[in-house]
């Protein structure tokens, strides 16, 4: 750790600013960096160092810090801005999404550990918001190749692209990672640099890589590595802003606002949500758009804005009804729009701690994806449905529907699974208490899944 000349007056005002103590802060940053795969021994005199130059953080800690300030404050706060560097070093250069995606790929397979440990930033959910896709289109289509592609090119890229995302749906997101961020660095994305013989056919291919890159960090996601994630959805954004920067483009918004909301981190998420609807409605079937409402649903509910989180589930049920132009490619990879709204709005209700019409909306859900082509939602939405039940003190139901979750759970590579199998510990271990028939044995279950 190098020694500053004098104390970091930049970090002393960001932390002035907010009013947290230096207990507090080191608590965060210890926070996010468990969240990140690390685990560091921030205390507040490390705090005090760092404020007074005595030290810098080093690796990651710095990127945590800013994290920690950004989640605090509300807004964007960047190294640079609490005097910790012009840039964040551990970011990939966006200014080039076809070298960022072929990078990404290729330290996927190289040096998994390292992107399987990035951080999750709330500067990255926020990225779109200002991203200029006009230059970076000028940009692109003045570094052309040689090698011609043709249509038959794309449709591999999509074959396989839904191949391993059926695959992952009934096996897990650890299913077959490596080989998909493979093959985007090694053929997919290399042929964006190719020459198109028609418009149509270079967005296309866009929109190709774009849907593998989502497939990608969706992977990543589902095994807990947020960072990683974020990251693969950030530059499948830009992408899909060079195949279709209206609907493609406003789903890739919708897919990093979710990202957050799932990380119950919903700052830029209000934001985020009415930037892709302004993009994409009067652009997109009423499917697609439903889908944009119910993230904006959810985005409202998350900040307790009860009324408009009202309002947006009703547009989005008024969308679902709208019977127009087929739904693309890229939306229909989270299944169908009615399952998947239906699954939302159960998880808007939550957060609105109305129970009863959470069960019904998971109960709506489960009626709406088949089970044998979506095993891990079918898991995942029982496992949620007994949290609802268990939320009305209705026990005997709940470990009937979590059992159900663990019989779908085997065999699958996923921290989502995972996760819902731990939450269930706390409340099976007060049910052993009261005697609740089938406690017990599911709680057996549930160790020897985690083991």
């Amino acid at each position: 750790m190098a020694a500053q000349r004098a104390p970091n007056s930049r970090l002393r005002e960001v932390i002035e600013s907010i009013g947290c103590t230096y207990e507090a802060l080191a608590k965060d940053v210890r926070r996010i960096a468990a969240e990140n795969g690390e685990i560091i021994q921030t205390n507040k005199s490390a705090i005090s160092h760092w404020v007074n130059g005595i030290r810098q953080p080093s690796g990651r800690t710095a990127q945590y810090l800013a994290e920690a300030l950004s989640r605090r404050s509300g807004r964007i706060v960047l190294r640079a801005d609490i005097g910790l560097g012009t840039h964040d070093s551990n970011e990939p250069d966006e200014a080039d999404p076809v070298l960022t995606v072929t990078n990404l790929g290729r330290a996927d397979v190289e040096h998994h550990h390292f992107l399987a440990v990035a951080a999750f930033t709330t500067a990255g959910v926020a990225m779109p918001l200002a991203y200029d896709h006009e230059a970076t289109a000028r940009m692109l289509r003045v570094r052309t190749g040689t090698m011609l592609v043709g249509t038959e090119d794309v449709d591999v890229v999509r074959q396989i692209t839904a191949a391993f995302s059926a695959a992952d749906e009934r096996l897990g997101g650890g299913h077959g990672l490596t080989t998909v961020t493979a093959y985007l660095a090694d053929t997919a994305a290399p042929m964006l640099r190719g020459r198109f013989t028609a418009e149509p056919l270079r967005r296309a291919a866009f929109g190709a890589v774009a849907e593998l890159a989502y497939l990608a960090g969706w992977k990543h996601h589902d095994l807990g590595q947020e960072g990683a994630a974020q990251r693969y959805y950030r530059v499948g954004y830009q992408l899909a802003c060079e195949a279709d920067p209206h609907g493609h483009a406003a789903w890739m918004m919708r897919t990093l606002a979710h990202q957050a909301l799932s990380l119950k981190l919903p700052h830029h998420c209000i934001d985020l949500a009415e930037a892709a609807l302004t993009q994409g409605v009067g652009h997109i079937d009423g499917q697609t758009e439903a889908l944009l409402h119910i993230t904006h649903a959810r985005a409202y509910a998350a900040t307790s804005e009860k009324s408009a989180a009202a309002r947006a589930l009703l547009a989005a049920e008024d969308a679902l009804l709208r019977d127009d132009s087929p739904q693309p490619s890229y939306s229909r990879v989270s299944g169908p729009a009615a399952g998947t709204v239906a699954s939302h709005t159960a998880r808007t209700l939550t957060d609105l701690a109305d129970h009863i019409g959470t069960e019904q909306q998971h109960r709506d859900a489960l009626t709406r994806w088949d089970p044998e082509k979506y095993k891990r939602v079918h898991a995942l939405t029982y496992a949620d449905l007994g949290d609802s039940l268990a939320a009305q003190a209705r026990a005997d139901e709940a470990v009937a529907a979590w059992a159900q979750a663990l019989m779908l759970m085997e065999g699958m590579t996923s921290d989502r699974t995972r996760k819902a199998i731990s939450s269930l510990r706390s409340t099976l271990a007060v049910y052993q208490r009261r005697k609740v028939p089938g406690a017990a044995e599911l709680a057996r279950r549930a160790r020897e899944a985690l083991t």
